[in-house]
């Protein structure tokens, strides 16, 4: 029984340190493609109970799936700007379409995916990743003057609130450690709402909506359509989530003092592209392993798999309760905004901690993070920079992301992978000597 209880104790740790992540992707997702009330706890209800069954998938390892080691899964932050560009160019059905795809390809280069790794390298997903994280800040600015089209934008009632939460979390991550920092931005969020409650900021009405319980519904938001441009940017995510959770996969097989085999990566790598088709066919996302979880096993030298368990079950079961959900919904776009600037500022400050391990190695490698990063932002900026090209070139170029990744691939290939005359010399001179 005491046994029991730690474990569910812990179990509620990591549910918690992930939870703040897990419902601000649906939420900014949702409201960037103006969902309404009812679509918008649909797809936060999901993404929970999508989180538990990538987590369970990840958990227990058979011929097929699953890596084994005590990992939770949440929808990867790199997936949100490119979600959002999809479904305001194609529509919402492009978006479902491109992820079961990309779910599709992420299963079927699973075996050999670690040789494709070289075109991966620190300079490209460091690149890509803080290009992802730059276009993701001007949705957090929207929100924190209280969101697109708002009639009281930039109002000073919701510059406090989004400018509160924010210093909020920065002081709570400042002055806490462990646990009360990993959870620093659902404390903010929690705060911020209370605080436009006294306002009177909140309408209540989507939670008395909501029913109490539901059943999940494949395609509920329509069958899915298959745009190329849509599928190469999430099969490039996808991609960079590979290799990212590479890095996490490794971490804690050292926690867990177990060695990984090429086999084991494998499984581990299906494992996210199963997640992804699941999550697509429900009209959920792409699912990644999440590293603030990581730091929790650390913190806590627990590292049994019953406690992730404990945590993924209770994921499942939150996502059959959308009036649970339908709380998380009436967040204000103002206090969303504060919390979003801190977290997806830190996707920005992940990209940047990659790129300063390698920036100083090469002058070469300073011009391929310069090139990638403008072309991507640029893009971004002016996305009918290339509406002179042929359709078929224009899949390439008309999203920042996917121009900034390919060029990133591009030039590492041309600069770090193809023999040049400097190294074909040294080689030589190795030979004579």
């Amino acid at each position: 029984m005491k046994n029991a209880l730690k474990s569910t104790t812990l179990g509620i740790q990591h549910l918690l340190a992930m939870y703040a992540g897990a419902i601000i992707v649906p939420l900014t997702i949702g409201k960037a493609l103006q969902f309404n009330p009812t679509q918008l706890t649909y797809l936060v209800s999901i993404d929970i109970l999508m989180c538990g069954i990538a987590t369970i998938l990840q958990l227990f390892s058979n011929r097929f799936t699953g890596i084994g080691l005590p990992v939770v899964l949440g929808c990867t932050f790199t997936a949100v700007g490119p979600i959002i560009a999809i479904g305001g160019e194609y529509g919402v059905s492009a978006i479902y379409g491109s992820i079961i795809a990309s779910g599709v390809m992420i299963v079927l280069i699973s075996g050999f995916f670690g040789k494709l790794v070289k075109f991966f390298p620190p300079v490209v997903t460091g690149s890509v990743v803080t290009i992802i994280g730059i276009t993701l800040i001007p949705v957090a600015i929207q929100n924190m003057g209280g969101g697109q089209g708002a009639p009281d934008f930039g109002s000073l009632s919701n510059i406090g609130l989004s400018f509160g939460t924010l210093i909020l979390i920065v002081l709570i991550y400042r002055f806490s450690s462990g646990f009360i920092r990993a959870i620093s931005i659902l404390l903010g969020l929690v705060a911020g709402t209370i605080a436009a409650i006294i306002m009177g900021k909140v309408s209540f009405a989507p939670v008395g909506d909501a029913s109490v319980f539901h059943m999940v519904q494949p395609f509920y938001f329509g069958y899915p359509t298959f745009e190329w441009s849509a599928i190469l940017t999430m099969t490039i995510v996808a991609m960079v989530s590979l290799v990212e959770s590479s890095g996490v996969y490794f971490a804690l097989s050292d926690i867990c003092e177990r060695k990984l085999t090429e086999k084991d990566l494998a499984k581990g790598y299906r494992a996210e592209g199963l997640a992804s088709v699941i999550g697509g066919i429900f009209n959920a996302f792409p699912y990644t392993t999440f590293s603030q979880n990581v730091g929790l096993i650390q913190m806590s030298g627990v590292r049994s798999k019953r406690v992730i368990v404990i945590t993924a079950a209770m994921l499942i079961g939150l996502g059959f309760l959308p009036k649970l959900a339908a709380v998380t919904t009436i967040i204000p776009d103002s206090v969303l905004g504060g919390a979003m600037i801190a977290m997806f500022g830190m996707v920005v400050s992940q990209g940047i901690k990659m790129l300063s391990k390698i920036i100083t190695d090469s002058q070469e490698n300073s011009m391929i993070i310069a090139c990638s990063v403008g072309i991507g932002l640029g893009v971004t900026v002016a996305p009918d920079l290339f509406t002179a090209l042929p359709t078929g070139l224009q899949i390439l170029t008309s999203n920042g992301i996917v121009a900034g990744s390919l060029t990133a691939i591009v030039l590492n290939i041309l600069f770090n992978m193809l023999p040049t005359k400097k190294k074909a010399l040294v080689v030589t001179s190795k030979q004579s000597a």
